[in-house]
Protein backbone atom coordinates (compact mmCIF):
# COMPACT_ATOMS: atom_id res chain seq x y z
CA UNK A 1 0.00 0.00 0.00
CA UNK A 2 2.32 2.56 -1.12
CA UNK A 3 1.39 5.98 0.87
CA UNK A 4 0.02 8.84 -1.23
CA UNK A 5 1.86 12.35 -0.84
CA UNK A 6 2.53 13.06 2.62
CA UNK A 7 2.31 17.26 1.59
CA UNK A 8 3.28 19.80 -0.25
CA UNK A 9 6.41 19.87 1.62
CA UNK A 10 7.54 22.69 -0.33
CA UNK A 11 5.12 24.62 1.43
CA UNK A 12 5.74 23.33 4.37
CA UNK A 13 9.30 23.48 4.12
CA UNK A 14 8.87 27.14 3.42
CA UNK A 15 6.75 27.85 6.25
CA UNK A 16 9.10 26.54 8.53
CA UNK A 17 12.03 28.15 7.18
CA UNK A 18 10.43 31.59 7.47
CA UNK A 19 9.93 30.92 11.16
CA UNK A 20 13.93 30.29 10.95
CA UNK A 21 14.78 33.41 8.79
CA UNK A 22 12.37 35.86 10.40
CA UNK A 23 13.79 35.34 13.99
CA UNK A 24 18.03 35.94 13.81
CA UNK A 25 19.15 35.47 17.22
CA UNK A 26 20.63 38.71 18.99
CA UNK A 27 24.02 38.12 17.81
CA UNK A 28 23.27 37.66 14.52
CA UNK A 29 20.49 40.79 14.42
CA UNK A 30 23.62 43.36 13.47
CA UNK A 31 24.66 41.60 10.66
CA UNK A 32 23.70 42.51 7.35
CA UNK A 33 20.35 40.67 5.76
CA UNK A 34 21.74 38.71 3.17
CA UNK A 35 24.24 37.00 5.52
CA UNK A 36 21.49 36.09 7.64
CA UNK A 37 19.99 34.75 4.60
CA UNK A 38 22.16 31.95 3.87
CA UNK A 39 22.62 31.27 7.17
CA UNK A 40 18.88 30.34 7.23
CA UNK A 41 18.85 28.96 4.06
CA UNK A 42 21.50 26.57 5.13
CA UNK A 43 18.61 25.82 7.83
CA UNK A 44 16.18 24.30 5.36
CA UNK A 45 14.37 21.00 6.36
CA UNK A 46 15.20 18.70 4.93
CA UNK A 47 11.73 16.47 4.62
CA UNK A 48 12.66 14.16 1.69
CA UNK A 49 11.85 11.24 4.25
CA UNK A 50 8.39 11.98 4.68
CA UNK A 51 7.03 10.58 1.49
CA UNK A 52 8.39 6.98 2.20
CA UNK A 53 7.01 6.67 5.66
CA UNK A 54 3.96 4.09 6.21
CA UNK A 55 2.78 0.50 4.97
CA UNK A 56 3.60 -0.49 1.85
CA UNK A 57 1.50 -3.41 0.95
CA UNK A 58 -1.55 -4.60 2.50
CA UNK A 59 -2.84 -8.17 2.49
CA UNK A 60 -4.72 -9.31 -0.26
CA UNK A 61 -8.35 -10.80 -0.19
CA UNK A 62 -7.62 -13.56 -2.22
CA UNK A 63 -9.01 -16.14 0.53
CA UNK A 64 -11.60 -15.16 2.91
CA UNK A 65 -12.25 -17.31 6.05
CA UNK A 66 -14.44 -16.77 9.05
CA UNK A 67 -13.63 -17.40 12.25
CA UNK A 68 -17.42 -18.65 13.35
CA UNK A 69 -16.34 -21.84 10.92
CA UNK A 70 -13.73 -22.60 12.83
CA UNK A 71 -16.04 -22.70 16.35
CA UNK A 72 -16.19 -18.94 17.58
CA UNK A 73 -19.03 -18.21 19.12
CA UNK A 74 -20.83 -14.58 19.39
CA UNK A 75 -21.84 -14.88 22.91
CA UNK A 76 -19.36 -12.74 25.31
CA UNK A 77 -19.94 -15.71 28.05
CA UNK A 78 -17.68 -18.42 25.86
CA UNK A 79 -14.12 -18.13 25.17
CA UNK A 80 -13.17 -18.05 21.33
CA UNK A 81 -9.82 -17.28 21.57
CA UNK A 82 -8.62 -20.57 20.73
CA UNK A 83 -10.89 -20.79 17.19
CA UNK A 84 -10.44 -17.06 15.67
CA UNK A 85 -6.53 -18.51 16.07
CA UNK A 86 -7.56 -21.59 14.29
CA UNK A 87 -8.65 -19.07 12.06
CA UNK A 88 -5.74 -17.07 11.73
CA UNK A 89 -3.12 -19.48 11.55
CA UNK A 90 -5.19 -21.62 8.66
CA UNK A 91 -5.22 -18.55 6.50
CA UNK A 92 -2.04 -17.66 6.61
CA UNK A 93 -0.74 -21.24 6.02
CA UNK A 94 -2.56 -21.29 2.89
CA UNK A 95 -0.98 -17.83 1.90
CA UNK A 96 -2.66 -15.44 3.49
CA UNK A 97 -6.31 -13.14 2.89
CA UNK A 98 -8.51 -12.07 5.23
CA UNK A 99 -10.39 -13.19 8.66
CA UNK A 100 -13.81 -12.33 9.57
CA UNK A 101 -16.72 -12.51 12.13
CA UNK A 102 -20.24 -12.47 12.26
CA UNK A 103 -21.56 -9.90 13.55
CA UNK A 104 -22.03 -10.51 17.38
CA UNK A 105 -19.69 -10.05 21.15
CA UNK A 106 -16.94 -12.25 21.17
CA UNK A 107 -14.68 -12.70 24.34
CA UNK A 108 -11.18 -13.62 23.94
CA UNK A 109 -7.61 -13.76 25.08
CA UNK A 110 -4.48 -12.64 23.09
CA UNK A 111 -4.81 -13.13 19.57
CA UNK A 112 -1.91 -13.42 17.27
CA UNK A 113 -1.97 -12.02 13.82
CA UNK A 114 0.42 -13.84 11.24
CA UNK A 115 1.88 -12.82 8.01
CA UNK A 116 -0.62 -11.85 5.47
CA UNK A 117 -3.90 -11.91 6.91
CA UNK A 118 -6.04 -9.20 7.59
CA UNK A 119 -8.34 -9.86 10.74
CA UNK A 120 -11.37 -7.72 9.83
CA UNK A 121 -13.76 -6.33 12.47
CA UNK A 122 -16.73 -5.71 10.47
CA UNK A 123 -19.52 -3.21 11.82
CA UNK A 124 -21.31 -4.90 14.58
CA UNK A 125 -18.36 -6.92 15.65
CA UNK A 126 -17.38 -6.19 19.23
CA UNK A 127 -14.16 -8.27 20.35
CA UNK A 128 -14.34 -8.69 24.22
CA UNK A 129 -10.99 -8.87 26.26
CA UNK A 130 -11.16 -11.77 28.90
CA UNK A 131 -10.61 -10.06 32.28
CA UNK A 132 -7.95 -13.07 33.28
CA UNK A 133 -4.34 -12.74 33.12
CA UNK A 134 -3.73 -16.37 32.79
CA UNK A 135 -5.35 -15.81 29.10
CA UNK A 136 -1.97 -13.14 28.17
CA UNK A 137 0.88 -15.19 27.90
CA UNK A 138 4.02 -13.79 29.35
CA UNK A 139 7.32 -13.44 26.52
CA UNK A 140 10.26 -10.63 26.86
CA UNK A 141 8.66 -7.49 25.09
CA UNK A 142 9.41 -3.54 26.23
CA UNK A 143 7.52 -1.73 28.67
CA UNK A 144 7.91 1.64 29.53
CA UNK A 145 11.57 2.14 27.97
CA UNK A 146 13.08 -1.21 29.56
CA UNK A 147 13.16 -4.81 27.97
CA UNK A 148 11.54 -7.50 30.70
CA UNK A 149 8.73 -10.05 30.96
CA UNK A 150 5.02 -8.82 30.17
CA UNK A 151 2.00 -10.33 29.16
CA UNK A 152 0.95 -10.32 26.17
CA UNK A 153 -1.74 -7.06 24.37
CA UNK A 154 -5.16 -8.74 23.30
CA UNK A 155 -4.11 -8.48 19.66
CA UNK A 156 -0.29 -8.96 18.98
CA UNK A 157 1.92 -9.02 15.72
CA UNK A 158 5.90 -10.35 16.18
CA UNK A 159 8.02 -11.31 14.14
CA UNK A 160 5.66 -10.56 11.06
CA UNK A 161 5.37 -9.06 7.48
CA UNK A 162 2.19 -7.70 5.58
CA UNK A 163 -0.18 -7.96 8.15
CA UNK A 164 -3.52 -5.87 9.43
CA UNK A 165 -6.13 -5.36 11.29
CA UNK A 166 -9.34 -3.41 9.80
CA UNK A 167 -12.53 -2.39 9.70
CA UNK A 168 -15.50 -0.60 12.01
CA UNK A 169 -16.25 -2.75 14.50
CA UNK A 170 -14.37 -2.45 18.29
CA UNK A 171 -11.92 -3.85 20.36
CA UNK A 172 -13.03 -3.41 23.96
CA UNK A 173 -10.31 -4.16 26.25
CA UNK A 174 -12.42 -4.12 28.86
CA UNK A 175 -9.36 -2.93 31.39
CA UNK A 176 -10.79 -1.44 34.47
CA UNK A 177 -9.86 -4.52 36.60
CA UNK A 178 -6.26 -3.72 35.72
CA UNK A 179 -6.85 -0.22 36.42
CA UNK A 180 -8.25 -0.58 40.06
CA UNK A 181 -5.00 -3.38 40.24
CA UNK A 182 -2.34 -0.83 39.84
CA UNK A 183 -4.22 2.26 41.79
CA UNK A 184 -4.33 0.02 44.78
CA UNK A 185 -0.34 -0.94 44.44
CA UNK A 186 0.28 2.46 43.53
CA UNK A 187 -0.75 3.30 47.19
CA UNK A 188 1.40 0.62 48.78
CA UNK A 189 4.03 1.02 46.72
CA UNK A 190 4.37 4.78 47.37
CA UNK A 191 4.21 4.48 51.20
CA UNK A 192 7.28 2.27 50.80
CA UNK A 193 9.26 4.44 48.12
CA UNK A 194 8.79 2.76 45.41
CA UNK A 195 6.97 4.95 43.44
CA UNK A 196 9.79 4.26 40.46
CA UNK A 197 8.79 0.37 40.03
CA UNK A 198 4.75 0.45 39.98
CA UNK A 199 4.31 0.11 36.55
CA UNK A 200 6.76 -2.43 35.95
CA UNK A 201 5.30 -4.81 39.39
CA UNK A 202 1.53 -4.24 37.82
CA UNK A 203 1.58 -5.96 34.75
CA UNK A 204 -1.34 -5.05 32.61
CA UNK A 205 -2.84 -5.72 29.20
CA UNK A 206 -1.61 -3.63 26.42
CA UNK A 207 -4.79 -3.37 23.75
CA UNK A 208 -2.43 -3.70 20.39
CA UNK A 209 1.07 -4.38 19.97
CA UNK A 210 3.36 -4.28 17.01
CA UNK A 211 6.76 -6.14 17.52
CA UNK A 212 9.67 -6.26 15.45
CA UNK A 213 7.52 -6.09 12.16
CA UNK A 214 7.13 -4.56 8.84
CA UNK A 215 4.08 -3.82 6.77
CA UNK A 216 1.56 -3.30 9.13
CA UNK A 217 -1.67 -1.76 9.00
CA UNK A 218 -3.78 -0.69 11.74
CA UNK A 219 -7.29 0.62 10.46
CA UNK A 220 -10.63 1.76 10.95
CA UNK A 221 -11.36 -0.18 13.85
CA UNK A 222 -12.60 1.42 17.30
CA UNK A 223 -9.97 0.84 20.31
CA UNK A 224 -11.48 1.57 23.91
CA UNK A 225 -10.29 1.00 27.57
CA UNK A 226 -7.04 -0.66 27.77
CA UNK A 227 -5.45 -2.37 30.45
CA UNK A 228 -2.15 -0.03 29.51
CA UNK A 229 -0.89 1.43 26.43
CA UNK A 230 -3.59 1.70 23.60
CA UNK A 231 -1.62 0.17 20.83
CA UNK A 232 2.38 0.25 20.54
CA UNK A 233 4.78 0.13 18.05
CA UNK A 234 7.48 -1.86 18.79
CA UNK A 235 11.19 -2.15 16.75
CA UNK A 236 8.88 -1.95 14.06
CA UNK A 237 9.35 -0.66 10.49
CA UNK A 238 6.75 0.78 7.39
CA UNK A 239 3.47 0.69 9.68
CA UNK A 240 0.37 2.40 8.99
CA UNK A 241 -2.16 3.44 11.89
CA UNK A 242 -5.12 4.77 10.10
CA UNK A 243 -8.54 6.29 11.59
CA UNK A 244 -8.18 4.43 14.40
CA UNK A 245 -10.79 5.88 17.80
CA UNK A 246 -9.42 5.28 21.04
CA UNK A 247 -11.46 5.96 23.86
CA UNK A 248 -9.72 5.21 27.12
CA UNK A 249 -11.99 7.23 29.41
CA UNK A 250 -15.08 5.07 29.64
CA UNK A 251 -15.53 3.62 33.42
CA UNK A 252 -13.15 5.47 35.29
CA UNK A 253 -9.46 6.31 35.21
CA UNK A 254 -6.88 4.41 33.62
CA UNK A 255 -3.36 4.94 34.60
CA UNK A 256 -0.93 4.92 31.52
CA UNK A 257 -3.14 4.08 29.06
CA UNK A 258 -1.39 6.01 26.16
CA UNK A 259 -3.11 6.34 22.98
CA UNK A 260 -0.70 5.55 20.00
CA UNK A 261 3.01 4.57 21.13
CA UNK A 262 5.51 4.60 18.61
CA UNK A 263 8.93 2.80 20.11
CA UNK A 264 12.26 2.26 18.60
CA UNK A 265 10.69 2.24 15.39
CA UNK A 266 10.88 3.88 11.45
CA UNK A 267 8.29 5.36 8.95
CA UNK A 268 5.91 5.45 10.12
CA UNK A 269 2.24 7.02 9.44
CA UNK A 270 -0.49 8.06 11.50
CA UNK A 271 -3.60 9.78 9.95
CA UNK A 272 -7.36 10.24 10.73
CA UNK A 273 -7.33 9.03 14.68
CA UNK A 274 -9.21 10.46 17.32
CA UNK A 275 -7.42 9.63 20.77
CA UNK A 276 -9.16 10.35 24.09
CA UNK A 277 -7.15 8.95 26.71
CA UNK A 278 -5.62 9.24 30.44
CA UNK A 279 -2.17 9.87 29.28
CA UNK A 280 0.40 10.90 25.83
CA UNK A 281 -2.12 10.77 23.41
CA UNK A 282 0.14 10.18 20.22
CA UNK A 283 3.93 9.56 22.26
CA UNK A 284 7.30 9.06 20.53
CA UNK A 285 9.99 7.02 22.84
CA UNK A 286 12.70 5.05 22.43
CA UNK A 287 14.14 3.21 25.71
CA UNK A 288 15.24 4.60 28.64
CA UNK A 289 18.16 4.96 30.77
CA UNK A 290 20.82 2.32 30.80
CA UNK A 291 18.17 -0.29 29.23
CA UNK A 292 17.00 2.26 26.62
CA UNK A 293 21.09 3.08 25.65
CA UNK A 294 21.83 -0.53 25.44
CA UNK A 295 19.36 -1.05 22.81
CA UNK A 296 20.30 1.88 21.37
CA UNK A 297 17.20 2.16 18.29
CA UNK A 298 16.11 5.35 17.49
CA UNK A 299 12.53 6.39 16.47
CA UNK A 300 12.50 8.41 13.26
CA UNK A 301 11.03 9.46 10.17
CA UNK A 302 7.39 9.74 11.90
CA UNK A 303 4.30 11.44 10.10
CA UNK A 304 1.27 12.59 12.18
CA UNK A 305 -1.75 14.42 10.20
CA UNK A 306 -5.14 14.98 9.98
CA UNK A 307 -5.79 13.50 14.05
CA UNK A 308 -7.80 14.84 16.65
CA UNK A 309 -6.13 14.49 20.73
CA UNK A 310 -9.14 14.69 23.28
CA UNK A 311 -8.54 14.56 26.88
CA UNK A 312 -4.94 13.32 27.50
CA UNK A 313 -1.23 14.09 28.45
CA UNK A 314 -0.43 15.62 24.97
CA UNK A 315 -1.27 15.72 21.18
CA UNK A 316 2.23 14.78 20.00
CA UNK A 317 4.54 14.41 23.02
CA UNK A 318 8.17 13.22 22.49
CA UNK A 319 9.45 11.12 25.58
CA UNK A 320 9.99 10.84 28.45
CA UNK A 321 11.89 7.53 26.85
CA UNK A 322 14.20 9.16 24.62
CA UNK A 323 17.83 7.19 25.26
CA UNK A 324 17.69 5.66 21.63
CA UNK A 325 17.14 9.30 20.13
CA UNK A 326 14.08 10.89 18.59
CA UNK A 327 14.26 12.87 15.27
CA UNK A 328 12.37 13.34 11.86
CA UNK A 329 9.02 13.93 13.59
CA UNK A 330 6.32 15.68 11.51
CA UNK A 331 2.58 16.53 12.36
CA UNK A 332 0.22 18.68 10.64
CA UNK A 333 -3.37 19.55 10.15
CA UNK A 334 -3.88 18.48 13.93
CA UNK A 335 -6.27 19.46 16.47
CA UNK A 336 -5.85 19.56 20.84
CA UNK A 337 -9.44 19.46 22.24
CA UNK A 338 -8.49 19.25 26.31
CA UNK A 339 -5.51 17.68 25.91
CA UNK A 340 -2.78 18.60 28.17
CA UNK A 341 -0.15 20.46 25.37
CA UNK A 342 0.23 20.73 21.75
CA UNK A 343 3.68 19.90 21.90
CA UNK A 344 5.31 18.37 25.03
CA UNK A 345 9.20 17.49 24.85
CA UNK A 346 10.16 15.59 28.43
CA UNK A 347 13.41 13.07 29.71
CA UNK A 348 15.03 12.72 32.62
CA UNK A 349 18.80 13.26 33.66
CA UNK A 350 19.57 9.48 33.00
CA UNK A 351 17.73 8.94 30.29
CA UNK A 352 20.03 10.31 27.12
CA UNK A 353 19.56 10.07 23.82
CA UNK A 354 18.58 13.68 21.81
CA UNK A 355 15.14 14.93 20.69
CA UNK A 356 15.26 16.63 17.18
CA UNK A 357 14.24 18.28 13.97
CA UNK A 358 10.39 18.23 15.18
CA UNK A 359 7.82 19.97 12.82
CA UNK A 360 4.49 20.52 13.69
CA UNK A 361 2.11 23.12 12.04
CA UNK A 362 -1.33 23.99 10.90
CA UNK A 363 -2.77 23.07 14.50
CA UNK A 364 -6.09 23.88 16.07
CA UNK A 365 -6.42 23.98 20.18
CA UNK A 366 -8.85 24.65 22.67
CA UNK A 367 -8.90 23.88 26.11
CA UNK A 368 -4.69 22.79 26.36
CA UNK A 369 -2.41 23.55 29.26
CA UNK A 370 0.57 24.69 26.71
CA UNK A 371 1.10 25.21 23.59
CA UNK A 372 4.58 24.21 23.90
CA UNK A 373 6.11 22.06 27.18
CA UNK A 374 9.70 21.42 27.08
CA UNK A 375 10.70 19.73 30.20
CA UNK A 376 14.42 18.03 30.38
CA UNK A 377 13.92 16.93 34.07
CA UNK A 378 10.22 15.17 33.84
CA UNK A 379 8.37 13.66 37.02
CA UNK A 380 11.44 13.18 39.23
CA UNK A 381 9.85 10.58 41.37
CA UNK A 382 8.85 8.24 38.36
CA UNK A 383 12.04 9.21 36.56
CA UNK A 384 14.94 7.96 39.44
CA UNK A 385 15.39 4.43 40.78
CA UNK A 386 16.54 4.89 44.15
CA UNK A 387 16.06 1.29 46.28
CA UNK A 388 14.85 2.12 49.94
CA UNK A 389 17.11 0.74 52.86
CA UNK A 390 15.08 -1.78 53.78
CA UNK A 391 15.53 -4.01 50.78
CA UNK A 392 19.37 -3.75 50.39
CA UNK A 393 21.23 -6.43 50.35
CA UNK A 394 17.69 -8.81 49.39
CA UNK A 395 16.92 -10.82 46.42
CA UNK A 396 15.37 -8.38 43.90
CA UNK A 397 13.05 -9.18 40.55
CA UNK A 398 15.16 -8.47 37.37
CA UNK A 399 13.38 -5.42 36.11
CA UNK A 400 14.54 -3.84 39.95
CA UNK A 401 17.97 -4.69 38.81
CA UNK A 402 17.86 -3.46 35.33
CA UNK A 403 16.04 -0.02 36.60
CA UNK A 404 18.19 0.70 39.41
CA UNK A 405 21.23 0.25 37.07
CA UNK A 406 23.39 3.30 36.74
CA UNK A 407 24.09 5.13 33.54
CA UNK A 408 28.14 5.67 33.22
CA UNK A 409 29.42 8.18 33.09
CA UNK A 410 26.46 10.42 34.03
CA UNK A 411 27.36 12.39 31.03
CA UNK A 412 25.76 9.88 29.17
CA UNK A 413 22.35 10.15 30.88
CA UNK A 414 21.80 13.90 29.77
CA UNK A 415 19.40 14.33 27.37
CA UNK A 416 19.23 16.82 24.20
CA UNK A 417 16.28 19.04 22.61
CA UNK A 418 16.74 20.80 19.82
CA UNK A 419 15.91 22.06 16.32
CA UNK A 420 12.08 22.16 17.03
CA UNK A 421 10.28 24.23 14.51
CA UNK A 422 6.43 24.60 15.37
CA UNK A 423 4.03 27.65 13.37
CA UNK A 424 0.40 28.38 12.89
CA UNK A 425 -1.40 27.20 15.34
CA UNK A 426 -4.54 29.13 17.09
CA UNK A 427 -5.44 28.46 20.71
CA UNK A 428 -8.08 29.34 22.35
CA UNK A 429 -8.50 28.87 26.62
CA UNK A 430 -4.71 28.28 27.34
CA UNK A 431 -3.49 28.05 31.07
CA UNK A 432 0.06 28.81 30.32
CA UNK A 433 1.37 29.82 26.64
CA UNK A 434 4.89 27.80 26.99
CA UNK A 435 6.90 26.14 29.48
CA UNK A 436 10.81 25.72 28.43
CA UNK A 437 13.61 25.11 30.52
CA UNK A 438 16.83 23.41 30.29
CA UNK A 439 18.89 21.80 32.56
CA UNK A 440 21.71 24.81 33.06
CA UNK A 441 23.28 27.06 31.54
CA UNK A 442 25.71 23.94 29.92
CA UNK A 443 23.09 21.91 28.74
CA UNK A 444 20.33 24.26 27.28
CA UNK A 445 17.06 23.79 24.86
CA UNK A 446 18.78 24.59 21.20
CA UNK A 447 17.38 26.15 17.96
CA UNK A 448 13.63 26.48 18.55
CA UNK A 449 11.31 28.37 16.16
CA UNK A 450 8.34 29.36 17.19
CA UNK A 451 6.19 31.38 14.25
CA UNK A 452 2.75 32.51 14.00
CA UNK A 453 1.31 31.32 16.83
CA UNK A 454 -1.68 33.05 18.32
CA UNK A 455 -3.17 31.90 21.77
CA UNK A 456 -5.59 32.83 24.15
CA UNK A 457 -3.70 32.46 27.21
CA UNK A 458 -4.04 33.26 31.23
CA UNK A 459 -0.34 33.07 31.57
CA UNK A 460 2.57 33.47 29.32
CA UNK A 461 4.66 31.20 30.75
CA UNK A 462 8.61 30.72 31.09
CA UNK A 463 11.76 30.01 29.04
CA UNK A 464 14.76 29.35 31.04
CA UNK A 465 18.47 28.02 29.79
CA UNK A 466 17.95 28.07 26.56
CA UNK A 467 20.29 29.09 22.96
CA UNK A 468 19.06 30.33 19.56
CA UNK A 469 15.48 30.16 21.09
CA UNK A 470 13.13 32.21 19.01
CA UNK A 471 9.94 33.48 18.72
CA UNK A 472 8.43 35.18 15.92
CA UNK A 473 4.66 36.69 15.19
CA UNK A 474 3.24 35.73 18.33
CA UNK A 475 0.10 36.89 19.71
CA UNK A 476 -1.26 36.41 22.46
CA UNK A 477 -4.96 37.40 24.17
CA UNK A 478 -4.43 37.89 27.59
CA UNK A 479 -6.39 39.66 30.59
CA UNK A 480 -3.54 40.38 32.85
CA UNK A 481 -0.03 40.67 30.24
CA UNK A 482 2.06 39.32 33.49
CA UNK A 483 5.72 39.45 31.94
CA UNK A 484 7.34 36.04 30.88
CA UNK A 485 9.72 34.18 33.35
CA UNK A 486 12.94 34.71 31.19
CA UNK A 487 16.15 33.23 32.57
CA UNK A 488 20.02 32.56 30.80
CA UNK A 489 18.49 32.24 27.28
CA UNK A 490 21.62 32.44 25.46
CA UNK A 491 21.33 33.87 21.54
CA UNK A 492 17.60 34.62 21.47
CA UNK A 493 15.08 36.49 20.00
CA UNK A 494 12.08 35.88 22.21
CA UNK A 495 9.19 38.63 21.40
CA UNK A 496 5.77 38.57 21.72
CA UNK A 497 2.53 40.28 20.60
CA UNK A 498 -1.02 41.49 22.53
CA UNK A 499 -4.11 41.20 21.42
CA UNK A 500 -6.04 44.27 21.15
CA UNK A 501 -9.09 43.17 23.41
CA UNK A 502 -11.10 44.14 26.50
CA UNK A 503 -11.26 41.77 29.57
CA UNK A 504 -15.12 42.50 28.97
CA UNK A 505 -15.14 41.09 25.03
CA UNK A 506 -12.58 38.26 24.84
CA UNK A 507 -13.81 35.15 22.75
CA UNK A 508 -12.69 33.17 19.87
CA UNK A 509 -13.26 35.23 17.25
CA UNK A 510 -11.19 38.43 19.04
CA UNK A 511 -7.54 36.41 18.45
CA UNK A 512 -5.69 38.30 16.11
CA UNK A 513 -5.14 37.50 12.64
Amino acid sequence: MKTKSIFPLFLLASTLLTAACVTPTAKQAGSNSSAASDVYKRQQPDLSWADSVGSRQMPGNNLILSANSFGAVADSTVLSTEAIQKAIDSCSVSGGGTVTLQPGYYQTGALFVKSGVNLQLDKGVTLLASPHIHHYPEFRSRIAGIEMTWPAAVINIINEKNAAVSGEGTLDCRGKVFWDKYWEMRKEYEAKGLRWIVDYDCKRVRGILVERSSDITLKGFTLMRTGFWGCQVLYSNYCTIDGLVINNNLGGHGPSTDGIDIDSSTNILIENCDVDCNDDNICIKSGRDADGLRVNLPTENIVIRNCIARKGAGLITCGSETSGSIRNILGYNLQAVGTSAVLRLKSAMNRGGTIENIYMTDVKAENVRHVLAADLNWNPSYSYSVLPKEYEGKDIPEHWRVMLTPVTPPEKGYPHFRNVYVSKIKAENVDEFISASGWNDSLRLENFYLYAIEAQTNKPGKICYTKNFNLSEITLDMKDKNAIELKENEQSNIHFNYAETTPDHRTAGNLAH
